[in-house]
């Protein structure tokens, strides 16, 4: 946190500004600002380096948890990732408030790579969408969690971890999810620092007492704690509901991609050690991504990628009539999105156009 926020507990943009990078310097990076860490970490190939950052990894046997009962498994050489951004409020995360139990999947994207590894979709589903949870194992018992009508998304998380929402993603989306990736508050805002700040416009004032984020309107290049500030606003976009959130969310994802790479992380040995540290102690994987070898292997697949190669969606919802808190899946546009994701085809326009999630309004916050 800048020394001007400091005495008042908030966070203010500290107005500096970044020479905008020229095209050539684009970042080639997967969507999800998880990986996009990662992907420097593996284009500079750090062998010396895989023994001391494994021991930051933390990953999870998703496919022991699921067994069998799943969508096929297509091998055609496209991805299908789950991203979870959790919001547990433990340890160095306790000055964002107090767990209301166990921890909720803050934010959630399925990042779909085609098979050609040249462009990517990302299907972000709010968290407070009401969904039919199947079944699932828990993972901190032998129990299994029943199902339930009309929960909430990130419940899911919550009562049974991330075998669990991956169980309930791939319900929803009749997609099987090739790997699983996880990243808190604390590691996010390392990540962003080490890379020396994302840049963002803002087009008009943000002031928002929940996420303690006061921006003027101009260039700012912010730290991490301004970073995760912005990207949980929600009372200063649009309905205030968290549809503008995840559009906010989204805006930032595209600057950081645009970023990653003109930083001068190649340039110096420390800072990329740096950044590889900090990136693999945010992130907790499937088994299938458990140490810095196979991480680093996957993510240079998806090199190629760049933030104008990246298609970003909100899964099509409506507000719930029953609560207006709440939201509910389009079901024709759903199927027209995960059809989509399925059969490797970029996600048609029309099966977003009436969703209320495309109506928060980040657009009109941030440029």
């Amino acid at each position: 946190m800048s020394e001007q926020s400091r005495g008042t507990g908030r966070i203010r943009g500290t107005g500096s500004r970044r020479r905008k990078p020229t095209r050539r310097h684009r970042a080639k990076a997967i969507a999800a600002w998880t990986v996009a860490g990662v992907v420097v970490v593996g284009g500079a190939g750090l062998g010396y380096a895989y023994m001391a950052l494994d021991g930051n990894l933390s990953s999870i046997d998703i496919d022991a948890k699921l067994g069998t009962d799943r969508p096929d498994d297509v091998d055609d050489g496209s991805q299908d990732i789950l991203v979870l951004g959790s919001d547990s409020r433990s340890g160095d995360n306790g000055k964002y408030g107090q767990d209301e139990g166990a921890a909720r999947s803050d934010t959630a994207m399925v990042v779909h790579v085609d098979k050609g590894h040249k462009s990517a979709s990302v299907v972000s589903i709010p968290r407070d969408t009401l969904i039919e949870r199947p079944a699932c194992a828990s993972d901190t018992t032998d129990e299994t969690v029943p199902a339930e009508h009309r929960a909430m998304f990130n419940t899911a998380y919550e009562v049974g971890g991330p075998a669990c929402a991956v169980k309930t993603v791939e319900s929803m989306s009749g997609i099987r999810m090739d790997h699983y990736l996880e990243v808190d508050f604390t590691g996010f805002k390392k990540l962003i620092d080490e890379l020396g700040g994302v840049e963002i416009t803002t087009k008009t004032a943000i002031d928002d007492s929940k996420s303690h984020l006061d921006l003027e309107p101009g260039t700012h290049t912010l730290n991490g704690e301004e970073s995760l500030g912005l990207v949980r606003t929600r009372k200063s976009v649009g309905d205030g509901s968290d549809l503008g959130r995840i559009q906010l969310q989204q805006a930032f994802i595209k600057a950081l991609i645009d970023q990653t790479k003109s930083v001068g992380v190649f340039s110096s040995p420390k800072k990329l050690y740096g950044l590889a540290d900090a990136a693999t102690k945010a992130v907790t994987t499937d088994s299938g991504l458990g140490s810095v070898k196979k991480l680093t292997g996957f993510a240079n697949g998806f090199k190629g990628l760049g933030a104008d190669n990246v298609h970003m969606v909100t899964l099509p919802v409506e507000y719930d009539p029953a609560d207006p808190n709440r939201v509910l899946p389009q079901e024709k546009a759903g199927r027209q999105v995960w059809a989509a994701l399925k059969n490797d085809r970029p996600i048609p326009a029309s099966a977003t156009e009436k969703s209320a999630g495309d109506k928060g309004d980040a657009d009109k916050v941030v440029g």
